[in-house]
């Protein structure tokens, strides 16, 4: 019988690097959604509510740059964030064509709810998976979806 950390398949030249990762982001995505479901938030949800925390009020532009989405993927999914007073929009100062994006003190709240329950998710995927290793994939997911690597692939 075949071990289930070590599909059969790795090794094939012809097996796509693209579907193996959106394999594995789907799974991992169903196994973090599962713990946060507790506070009603996707780990979809709760990354926009991370980025727009840690960038203080990102114009839609750089808030989608810094997720690596586009901008129209970005608004239908920060309009169920909005509705439920996690997010608001406001025009930008120095654009009055570009909206910045805020957290509300829903928002702030929400997300820290959330971070206990992630905290055990992530606790739990470094239990399975290996700090060491965790750590690693890390490393190598940010070298993949790192604009330095987009220009040598030749898509900028």
């Amino acid at each position: 019988m075949q071990s289930l950390m070590s599909p059969t398949n790795v090794k094939d030249p012809l097996v796509c690097n693209g579907a193996a990762l959106r394999k594995a982001t789907r799974r991992l995505s169903q196994l973090y959604d599962a713990t946060l479901a507790p506070c009603g938030l996707s780990t979809a949800q709760r990354s926009i509510l991370v980025h727009v925390e840690r960038a203080g009020s990102p114009t839609m532009t750089e808030l989608a740059g810094a997720m690596v989405l586009d901008r129209s993927a970005l608004a239908r999914n920060i309009k169920p964030l909005e509705r439920d007073g996690f997010l608001t929009q406001r025009p930008d100062d120095s654009d009055g064509r570009s909206r910045r994006v805020e957290l509300t003190v829903e928002g702030r709240a929400k997300l820290a709810e959330s971070n206990r329950l992630w905290r055990k998710a992530q606790k739990r995927f470094e239990e399975v998976y290996g700090e060491e290793r965790a750590a690693a994939l890390r490393v190598a997911l940010a070298e993949i979806y790192s604009e330095e690597f987009a220009m040598a692939f030749g898509n900028p």
